[in-house]
């Protein structure tokens, strides 16, 4: 049998064709795509029973109709989010859908640190000015970290992994969650009504999922209880960023440094070439203008450990899936189970 993935990345093709042909040999092949799984491309997925998405895939009611119709029965998500596909139209057209539920936290929140002191110390304004041989200090002037206050949006395992590297900086530890983690009350960290954790955190850093509740978690509210010298650092979705509002807060002369590996509206440019093309989201562009703001193309996830791991829990979903088994990671159940 044939097995269809989309969106594979240059450097993820490898290790997914690896992990792939340890765990089938010659029962399945593997066929990896670059191009994303939307209305336009569907029709690429006729007659594979199982297909390999991504989060920039499209997979909404109309698509997972037309998957279902051409044979299709098995959704293996290669990443942890899955707010990219219709559960419900899923479930309605029997398919079975499955996610990573897990895979290194450290490469997220390694990043999120990474973000964070780029900005700080303004490391892409430095390397510009080297390249071109100006090797002044003006406008680079950052500051210690040491003693300063972390507030850690959502303490799951990226965030407790987060506090932890803070707590390594020395800072005080502020964080927010639905439900307490041992590991980031053993580190010091005091939970905090939300407002509080904006308004006294020099570096607010996001790691929640993107659910109904926590869309625009940061809003014009939010931005305004900030201060005015905070940092915020975006490595978990897009959508927890009221753009927007950001925006006008930036306008504003507010904020010391913004850190953004993820975008609200990233669909269809992030992993994408748009060099040669005139970039029609006027927000995502109006971001680059601002010398305080480093945008990256949602990499944080992107080391060879956590891709590593990725494509090992695909492979287990999918053996699961012809084993009649389900785990944590199944989203919606097969029709036989």
């Amino acid at each position: 049998m044939e097995i269809v993935a989309y969106g594979v990345l240059a450097d993820e093709e490898p290790l997914l064709r690896e992990t792939f042909d340890k765990a089938f040999a010659d029962r399945h092949e593997l066929r990896c795509l670059g191009l994303f799984l939307d209305r336009d491309t569907v029709p690429t997925a006729l007659g594979h029973e199982v297909v390999i998405s991504g989060v920039n895939d499209t997979l909404d009611a109309e698509v997972l109709r037309a998957l279902a119709e051409g044979g299709t029965r098995m959704i293996a998500q290669r990443s942890t989010g899955y707010n990219n596909i219709d559960l419900g139209a899923a479930r309605e057209r029997g398919l079975s859908v499955a996610r990573v539920s897990s895979y290194s936290p450290y490469s997220v929140a390694e990043f999120a640190w990474t973000l964070a002191l780029a900005v700080d110390r303004r490391i892409v304004r430095a390397v510009q000015r080297t390249r071109e041989f100006d090797f002044r200090l003006d406008g680079l002037m950052g500051r210690d970290l040491r003693g300063r206050t972390a507030g850690v949006v959502g303490t799951g395992k990226i965030g407790a992994a987060f506090a932890s590297i803070a707590r390594g900086f020395g800072m005080r530890l502020l964080g927010w969650d639905i439900a307490e983690n041992p590991d980031c009350l053993a580190l010091g960290l005091e939970y905090v009504p939300l407002r509080r954790l904006f308004a006294e955190a020099d570096l607010v850093s996001l790691h929640v999922p993107l659910l109904p509740d926590t869309h625009h978690l940061v809003d014009a509210e939010a931005l305004a209880v900030m201060k005015d010298d905070a940092l915020l650092i975006n490595s978990s979705r897009g959508g927890l960023v009221d753009t927007d509002a950001l925006l006008h807060a930036l306008r504003s002369g507010r904020l010391r440094g913004v850190g953004l590996d993820v975008y609200e509206e990233e669909a269809g440019v992030f992993f994408l070439d748009k060099s040669l093309e005139v970039m029609t989201d006027e927000r995502l562009a109006r971001l680059m203008t601002f010398s305080n703001v480093l945008v990256t193309s949602h990499q944080a996830y992107f080391t060879r450990d956590a891709v590593g791991q990725i494509a090992e829990t695909t492979v287990t979903n999918i053996e699961d899936y012809f084993a009649g088994r389900t785990s944590d990671n199944t989203l919606v159940r097969p029709v036989t189970a």
